[in-house]
C-alpha cells in the first residue's frame, strides 16, 4: 500500500464536497475520509459516486457494537469497495474479530481506533478512569488489534514507534491530527506535522481542515504532499 495522505471531507453538504474536489486534476486520484458526519447525511449513494469518480474511500464509521451486529455490518460495507473502514478497539477482542470475519472476501483494511486524539490523560484518568499512562492504553489496544485481525490502527504519529515495537512493522499507523507548520492546532491535543509523522513511521496521514478551508485546497494539498514525500 502506498503511504497516502487522505483528505478528510467536513462540509455542510454534498454540493461543497463536490465543488471542492474539482479543484483538483482528473489525473489526480485523491484518497477520501467520510466520517460519521457525512455519511449520516448523504449514506452509502454518496460513497457511491465518489467511488465512480475513481476516489479511493476511508470510511470513518468507528463501529462499535456487539459482534454480531458489527460483523453483519461489515459484510455490507465488504460489497462497497472501499479501501479502509474503522472500528473502536475498545470494543474488544470478539468485536474486531468479528468486523475482520465480516469483511472477508474484501480488499478492505480494518482499522482499528485506539485513543481519540481529542482525549489527553487528564480526560483518560478523570473522565473515563482508566489507570493506565496513555502511551501504555494505546499500545495494549492496538495490541489487541494486531492480536484479533485488524490490518492496522488510527493514532497518534507520536505513538507510531511504540505501536509497530508492539505489533508489526507491516502493521498500518494511520495518522490523524496532522497539521502543517503554519496551521492552527484546532481541538486535537497529541498533533504532527506530515515531516515529523513521515519520520516516526506513519503509514498514512489525514488531514481535514488545513486543505479544505484553504483557500486553494489544491495548492495546501500539493504543499501537504511535498513536506510528506520529503
Amino acid at each position: 500500500m502506498d503511504k497516502p495522505v487522505i483528505v478528510a471531507l467536513d462540509f455542510a453538504d454534498d454540493f461543497e464536497c463536490i465543488n471542492f474536489l474539482n479543484q483538483f486534476p482528473k489525473s489526480e486520484k485523491l484518497f477520501l475520509k467520510i466520517g460519521l458526519e457525512m455519511f449520516c447525511q448523504f449514506g452509502y449513494p454518496f460513497v457511491h459516486n465518489l467511488r465512480e469518480r475513481g476516489y479511493n474511500i476511508f470510511l470513518d464509521l468507528k463501529l462499535h457494537d456487539i459482534p454480531n451486529t458489527v460483523k453483519r455490518t461489515c459484510e455490507m460495507i465488504a460489497k462497497w469497495d472501499v479501501q479502509m473502514l474503522t472500528v473502536h478497539a475498545s470494543g474488544g477482542a470478539e468485536m474486531i474479530a468479528a468486523a475482520k470475519s465480516g469483511l472477508a472476501g474484501s480488499k478492505t483494511k480494518l482499522l482499528a481506533v485506539t485513543q481519540l486524539t481529542s482525549l489527553g490523560q487528564n480526560e483518560l484518568e478523570n473522565e473515563l478512569q482508566i489507570p493506565l499512562k496513555s502511551a501504555d492504553y494505546v499500545a495494549h489496544l492496538a495490541k489487541l488489534a494486531f492480536d484479533n485481525g485488524a490490518d492496522g490502527v488510527i493514532s497518534s504519529a507520536l505513538e507510531v514507534p511504540m505501536i509497530k515495537d508492539a505489533t508489526s512493522s507491516d502493521f498500518l499507523c494511520i495518522t490523524p491530527g496532522i497539521r502543517p507548520k503554519s496551521a492552527q492546532v484546532g481541538d486535537q491535543k497529541r498533533v504532527a506535522t506530515p515531516a515529523q509523522a513521515r519520520t516516526l513511521g506513519s503509514d498514512g496521514i489525514v488531514v481535514g481542515r488545513p486543505i479544505t478551508q484553504a483557500q486553494d485546497g489544491h495548492q495546501a494539498y500539493m504543499n501537504i504532499c511535498k513536506e510528506w514525500n520529503k
